[in-house]
C-alpha cells in the first residue's frame, strides 16, 4: 500500500518565550520544537514547508520556504530529524499548522501534514 512507503509523523511541542515577549506592543513570542518521523518504507527528504498561522484576532499568515533551519534533511526508515524554530504573534493565543512537501528517494513526492497545534501564553497568578 502506498501509505505504508511514504508516512511521516511530525510531533510539536511549544513554549512560550516570556523574556522575549512584550504584551505592552502585542508581542508574545513562541517557540516550537518538531520532531519529525520517517514510519514508511523508503527514505525521504524535506524539500519545503508550509505553515499556516493564525492569531486570535483572526489574522493568518502564511510562510513557506525551502527546508527547515536552513537543512533539508534526508530521513532513513525510522529515522528522527528534530529542530526549534519560532513565531511572534500580537495575541496571548494561537495556532500553528501546514505540511512538509518530501521526495522519498524513487523520486516520488507527497505532503507529511503537520497537525494543528495551539500557542498559549501559560496563565499568570497573581
Amino acid at each position: 500500500m502506498m501509505e505504508n512507503l511514504y508516512k511521516i509523523a511530525v510531533k510539536v511541542k511549544t513554549e512560550y518565550i516570556e523574556y522575549q515577549s512584550d504584551p505592552n506592543r502585542e508581542r508574545y513570542v513562541f517557540s516550537y520544537t518538531v520532531k519529525i518521523k520517517n514510519l514508511g518504507k523508503i527514505p525521504a527528504k524535506l524539500i519545503s514547508r508550509k505553515w499556516i498561522i493564525t492569531d486570535a484576532n483572526g489574522k493568518i499568515e502564511e510562510v513557506e520556504g525551502l527546508g527547515v533551519i536552513g537543512e533539508q534533511p534526508r530521513l532513513l526508515t525510522n529515522e528522527s530529524f528534530e529542530y526549534t524554530s519560532g513565531t511572534i504573534l500580537r495575541t496571548p493565543v494561537g495556532s500553528m499548522h501546514g505540511n512538509y512537501r518530501m521526495i522519498a528517494d524513487n523520486g516520488y513526492e507527497f505532503k507529511a501534514e503537520i497537525p494543528i497545534f495551539s500557542l498559549n501564553k501559560p496563565k499568570i497568578l497573581n
